[in-house]
């Protein structure tokens, strides 16, 4: 009940502050005469801009270095991969050439036994 009665009386009251000037909306800008009154006077150490050719050549070399760096890692692992599989070759060529030893052997001992 007391919402009620406090309610018009606020409403009626926010309308006659909006009507004044003062209570208007203002924006947030600043002349650059007031902004310098406002600051204070500290001297802001000037930093030295990179140059472009400085810049350029730094980026040139890092992406170099990564590249090449990369590319070395790539070929490394490339290599130990062949060698891997051509070490598996080897050892199935070994295992193939002694089974035909071994049926060679066999044979000749077979064919002794034969001619005896």
């Amino acid at each position: 009940m007391a919402s009620r009665i406090l309610v018009p009386r606020l409403s009626s009251a926010s309308r006659s502050f909006r009507a004044l000037p003062q209570f208007q909306s203002r924006t947030f800008q600043s002349s650059a005469r007031k902004f310098q009154e406002a600051a204070p006077a500290v001297a802001v150490p000037v930093k030295r801009p990179v140059g472009a050719f400085r810049g350029g050549l730094f980026g040139f070399l890092l992406g170099s270095t990564l590249a090449g760096a990369s590319v070395y890692y790539y070929i490394l692992e490339e290599y130990k991969v062949s060698n891997e599989l051509l070490t598996e070759d080897i050892y199935a060529l070994q295992a193939a050439v002694q089974r035909i030893h071994s049926y060679v052997t066999e044979l000749e001992n077979k064919m002794g036994q034969m001619k005896k």
